[in-house]
């Protein structure tokens, strides 16, 4: 079996939308880490903006479906870590700008 295509892996999660503010996941700063620790398995490791953030749950589901379907992937494993804490400072520049956020 070939090594997953983490660039891959990356751009299906563009298509993860945060619900209230309809930015990609990838552009908001969420995503820390992408690895492929063992064939087939990826791990991703995220940030949400706020620990109390209400969609937690449905977020970690969309990011599983979106990885899923990428050549060699057999597992999906997202860690949610607060440490560091998500700032606007992670944002793609053009969103922030977008968003009205210097």
């Amino acid at each position: 079996m070939d090594m997953v295509d983490l660039t891959a892996v990356k751009e299906q999660l563009t298509h993860v939308l945060d619900p209230e503010i309809r930015v990609n996941v990838v552009d908001l700063g969420l995503i820390y880490d992408i690895s492929e620790p063992k064939e087939g398995q990826v791990n991703i490791k995220m940030t949400l903006t706020t620990p109390d953030c209400p969609l937690h749950e449905g977020f970690l589901d969309a990011i599983e479906a979106a990885v899923a379907p990428v050549k060699g992937v057999e597992y999906v494993k997202v860690d949610v870590v607060f440490d560091p804490p998500w700032t606007p400072d992670r944002m793609n520049p053009d969103v922030r700008k977008q968003l009205g956020i210097a």
